[in-house]
């Protein structure tokens, strides 16, 4: 089986090597030149790909050459971007890439998308892939309308996969909040998912052949913002940040249960 993987970064790359491990072919792309040689020696076919809302490097029809299967690993980019000066740039990225899945070999393709499709809300409450979607950031509606592209087209069969934060080893969002003050939310419960655990989820989706499903992917533990970062603070010796502990608090909990219910998954980063 092929497998070509649109952004070999955090988390596509270690992706690839795993991919590998268990039997698959893997082409990958990355924007950095110097990456090249990276992917080659970690036996990935490297591919210097841009993506861009008018242009696509010449190379994607040789990238998606005799693939079965396209994982779309691309971030969209827009945490500076307000709904009023954003043009839909992300989009227009995926439309311009979608004619080229269409006249390629593959027949299936993974979406990663973000559990800030769902919007923060007061109360707070429990968000399923059944919610009704109100994404409260420009990320969060422009993958919306990526998600439905890629669900509606006949071409190809997508299933998405909507992540919570990421973790891994070396990488935790409290190193971004150490030290901050009045920082928002004390009180919402958290929804991450260690690296590990995204890897093992689309190998599965990989190996039981899950396709046009849509899944939330979240680790099931959900302590508060001020528990969970007060304590990883302490773990990583760094300063806690203060918690405005005055105003309303908005979040959500993101259920996984459909994840665990239809692969059988099992979360092996119980513990974040």
């Amino acid at each position: 089986m092929k497998v070509s993987i649109l952004g070999c970064g955090w988390l596509g790359f270690p992706l690839a090597k795993k991919l590998i491990e268990i039997g698959f072919e893997v082409k990958g792309s990355t924007t950095t030149e110097n990456k090249l040689a990276v992917l080659k020696s970690n036996k990935i076919a490297p591919y210097l790909l841009e993506l861009s809302e008018t242009k696509i490097s010449e190379c994607i029809s040789d990238f998606l050459y005799n693939s079965d299967i396209l994982i779309i690993d691309i971030p969209p980019g827009l945490r500076k971007i307000t709904e009023a000066t954003s043009e839909k740039t992300f989009v227009a990225k995926i439309e311009h890439l979608i004619p080229f899945i269409e006249n390629s070999t593959v027949k299936k393709v993974i979406f990663i998308s973000s559990t800030s499709v769902y919007a923060d809300t007061s109360p707070i409450s429990t968000v399923t892939e059944e919610s009704i979607l109100h994404p409260d950031s420009e990320s969060g509606k422009q993958l919306v309308e990526v998600e439905n592209l890629l669900r509606n087209n006949s071409n190809f069969q997508t299933t998405i996969i909507r992540f919570g934060g990421l973790i891994g080893e070396e990488r935790n969002i409290v190193k971004m909040l150490t030290g901050k003050t009045n920082v928002a939310n004390p009180d919402a419960p958290i929804n991450l998912i260690h690296q590990q655990d995204c890897i093992e989820i689309i190998c599965e989706i990989l190996k039981q052949n899950c396709w046009n499903e849509t899944f939330n992917a979240v680790a099931p533990n959900h302590p508060t913002r001020k528990n969970y970062y007060t304590e990883k603070a302490k773990q990583f010796h760094l300063t806690a940040p203060l918690f405005n502990e005055n105003e309303t608090n908005f979040g959500k909990i993101v259920s996984s249960e459909k994840l665990e219910t239809i692969l059988g998954y099992r979360f092996r980063k119980f513990e974040l």
